[in-house]
């Protein structure tokens, strides 16, 4: 079971071969990964959803199992949190447009923006999200933190689809 966590929460190589940059290669992995399950396999987002929500919630069991075998309170090479947080727009994006389908080459543009928007509060780290990163040292704060940056993401999205409606 320890090593079923420890690869369930470094994404199975982001732990041990890739050293610099994890959390933005996990960011993109899953972008590329939910464009190819919802665009090219087609895979319902239901379905999506219900298992990002078990994702979601063992992510925080295994990272508090994990935290033992690591040095660091926040261990770089945990990013299950980065698939969780990237998660967020994406599927409540799809769930949103479920009625009607992107283009493949919309779709891969609209996902990016929202990989460049989650790493910029990743980044950041607005408020919240810097006093959960900086008071909470456990797996919640781990998470969380990355969840907001996610739901700051649909946040721009909301306001830029209000704006489009009242303003352009």
């Amino acid at each position: 079971m320890n090593k079923i966590n420890y690869y369930f929460v470094t994404l199975f190589v982001f732990g041990n071969m890739i050293q610099k940059y994890r959390g933005t290669w996990a960011s993109l992995f899953t972008t590329l990964l939910l464009f190819c399950v919802v665009y090219i396999l087609e895979i319902p987002i239901l379905i999506l959803s219900i298992l990002f929500l078990i994702i979601l919630f063992y992510s925080f069991f295994a990272i508090k199992h994990c935290l033992s075998f690591f040095t660091n309170e926040d261990p770089q090479e945990i990013v299950i949190d980065e698939f969780v947080g990237q998660s967020i727009p994406i599927i409540l994006y799809e769930l949103v447009h479920i009625d009607r389908k992107n283009s493949n080459v919309e779709a891969l543009q609209i996902y990016l923006w929202f990989f460049l928007l989650f790493r910029l509060f990743d980044g950041l780290k607005p408020f919240p999200i810097d006093y959960i990163d900086k008071k909470y040292k456990n797996s919640f704060g781990i998470l969380f933190d990355d969840i907001l940056a996610g739901m700051y993401v649909v946040l721009c999205l909301v306001l830029y689809v209000v704006g489009k409606t009242f303003f352009f």
